[in-house]
């Protein structure tokens, strides 16, 4: 099975692809999309649907799983950004038929770590123990990425949708 996670970002979306079976992890890449703050938003936008709806269409993912949007107090704005992001995002994944999950960050954290309250550290770990892997999985968003297509591998997929 095939599954994609994507942590929405404005200027960088992290994205990971893990292939595996049950818990098992048979193959990984990740990676982001990045856009330019001296592009418009609407530019930028259609700059993360289009890169994102090839890599789509390239991947084949059978599932996507998604960071669930949230919204600091102090930071509206930062919000409603990555309400838009997520929703390009959305768009993309049902262009070509690919279901999609959100997931909270704190039940990515709580599925990984075993704490909701994890810092990011932690679960860099956690991805990096359950890849097998030493070296640090930068940037953040893509590590985050592939926390999410994990979650996705041990809680989603098992409905049977990531048989891709």
């Amino acid at each position: 099975m095939k599954i994609i996670g994507i942590d929405p970002g404005l200027a960088a979306t992290g994205i990971g692809i893990i292939t595996g079976n049950g818990t098992s992890v048979e193959g990984y890449s990740y990676g982001s999309l990045t856009t330019s703050s001296k592009d418009s938003l609407p530019d930028r936008l259609n700059q993360i649907y289009s890169k994102l709806l090839h890599i789509l269409e390239d991947e084949k993912p059978g599932i996507m799983i998604i960071e669930d949007i949230f919204s600091l107090a102090v930071y509206p704005k930062t919000g409603i950004s990555l309400g838009k992001v997520s929703g390009v995002i959305l768009l993309a994944g049902n262009r070509v038929g690919v279901p999609a999950f959100e997931v909270s960050v704190r039940e990515t954290k709580e599925v990984l770590t075993g704490n909701g309250n994890a810092g990011k550290v932690q679960v860099e770990r956690a991805v990096r123990n359950l890849l097998n892997v030493s070296t640090p999985i930068k940037p953040n968003h893509a590590s985050d990425a592939i926390a999410l297509a994990l979650v996705g591998m041990f809680r989603y997929a098992r409905l049977g949708l990531a048989q891709k």
